[in-house]
This record gives C-alpha cells, sequence and structure tokens, in this order.
C-alpha cells in the first residue's frame, strides 16, 4: 500500500505535499482526531487543503491503489469531490438538558432555525478555556430553559464540521439570531452576566469579531491548556 502510494506521489510533485503518517506512534493519534478518524479506519487517506478553513477530502472508496489514490487527488485538484464535513450521530437526548447537543447532522435544523434565537458554543474535548465555561453555559442554559426563543446549545468542533462555520479556535461562540441569516460573533465577557445582556439585547451587546490576541492559544500548545485548532 505505501509503495502504491509512492508511485501515486510522483504524479503530483510540486502540486500536492503526500505525507505518510504512522499511527503505531502513540503522539500522532491527534492527528487521526483531527481528521475524525480512528485507528480501525486505517490504513486510508485524506486530502487536507491547508488554507484558512483546513478543508478536508474523503475519498469516495476504501481502495487504496495508486490509481485510486490518484483519482481521489485529481478529484479534489478539479473540484468535482466535495469536501467532507465530520459529523457523529445525533444523540438520542441531545435535547433533554437546557444545554442542547448539537452535531454536524442537526446543526443546521437546531442553529438556523428562524424562529429561535440560538447561542452555540463550539468547544474542543481537551480546551482548557471550554472546561473552564462549562458551568457557566450550564447556568445560562437554565436561566432561559423556559424562553419560547432562546436556545443555548454546544458542539464538539472536533468531531463536527458545518459548511457555514469555520471554527479556528476553542471556544468559538457564535449567536445566529430568529429571522435572520446573520450570524453574530461574541466577543463580550465570558460570564452570566455578560452572556445574559447578550442574548437580552438580541445578540448586540458583547457582540464583535473574535479577539485574535486573546486568551486562546495555538493547539501546538495543548498541554499548557491551549484552545487554538490547528
Amino acid at each position: 500500500t505505501l509503495d502504491d502510494y509512492k508511485v501515486a506521489a510522483q504524479d503530483f510533485k510540486g502540486q500536492v505535499l503526500f505525507i505518510y503518517i504512522n499511527i503505531d506512534d502513540e503522539e500522532n493519534a491527534r492527528i487521526l482526531e483531527f481528521f475524525g478518524l480512528k485507528e480501525a479506519d486505517t490504513p486510508t487517506v485524506r486530502y487536507i487543503s491547508l488554507g484558512e478553513d483546513m478543508v478536508k477530502y474523503k475519498p469516495e472508496t476504501d481502495e487504496l491503489s495508486s490509481e485510486a489514490v490518484k483519482k481521489f487527488v485529481s478529484s479534489v485538484l478539479d473540484g468535482s469531490l466535495k469536501p467532507h464535513l465530520m459529523s457523529e450521530d445525533v444523540p438520542e437526548d441531545w435535547d433533554a438538558k437546557p444545554v442542547k447537543v448539537l452535531v454536524g447532522k442537526n446543526f443546521e435544523e437546531v442553529a438556523l432555525n428562524k424562529e429561535k434565537n440560538v447561542f452555540v458554543e463550539f468547544y474542543a474535548p481537551w480546551c482548557g478555556h471550554c472546561k473552564q465555561l462549562a458551568p457557566i453555559w450550564d447556568e445560562l442554559a437554565e436561566k432561559f430553559k423556559d424562553s419560547e426563543d432562546i436556545v443555548v446549545a454546544k458542539m464538539d468542533s472536533t468531531t463536527n464540521e458545518v459548511e457555514s462555520v469555520k471554527v479556528q479556535s476553542f471556544p468559538t461562540l457564535k449567536f445566529f439570531p430568529k429571522g435572520s441569516d446573520e450570524v453574530v460573533d461574541y466577543n463580550g465577557e465570558r460570564t452570566l452576566e455578560g452572556f445574559t445582556k447578550f442574548l437580552e439585547s438580541g445578540g448586540k451587546e458583547g457582540s464583535g469579531p473574535a479577539d485574535e490576541e486573546g486568551e486562546d492559544e495555538d493547539e501546538e500548545d495543548v498541554e499548557e491548556e491551549d484552545d487554538e485548532q490547528k
């Protein structure tokens, strides 16, 4: 299989960087997670466009011959293959608690519901700041659980992706106002009071683009409670 991979790589020299990852090395486990893969899924190939959005592609077949790999890469380059968006299955109890659980498969139905104001935390399980935010987010959801038009939700962005939202750092907080296609970034204080004012103002107080110089850090420093995705 590796020999086939090397043969396929020759056709795209100077265009595409072919990389082989040894999954027996424990340090590479996070790379599998980044692509939404498990050890049982290997050997396999994925293509990633290293632009701002980190778009991923998955082949339509599990075949790993040189011809299959070449066809896969060609389909990405010519635009005939659509990006692959990861998604977990919708949990049976996704709406059982005040904080609603979103995955790729139910995101549009819930977050883009034109009859609701939906406030979403995009998080990573390993993110230190997300862990600090969790009890406050629970309090916020509890406070608005009886609201007819306010929904507080969360989505694990290490295992779920949506085309309409590109997550660059964790936690990312976005507000989807009812009756609108607008997406509002929250950049206020991460406190119950700050979130409450934001929601009660209809997404006005505390809104603004994400602070690039804020407390969220590069994922490469995960051991130091980092919060930014590669």
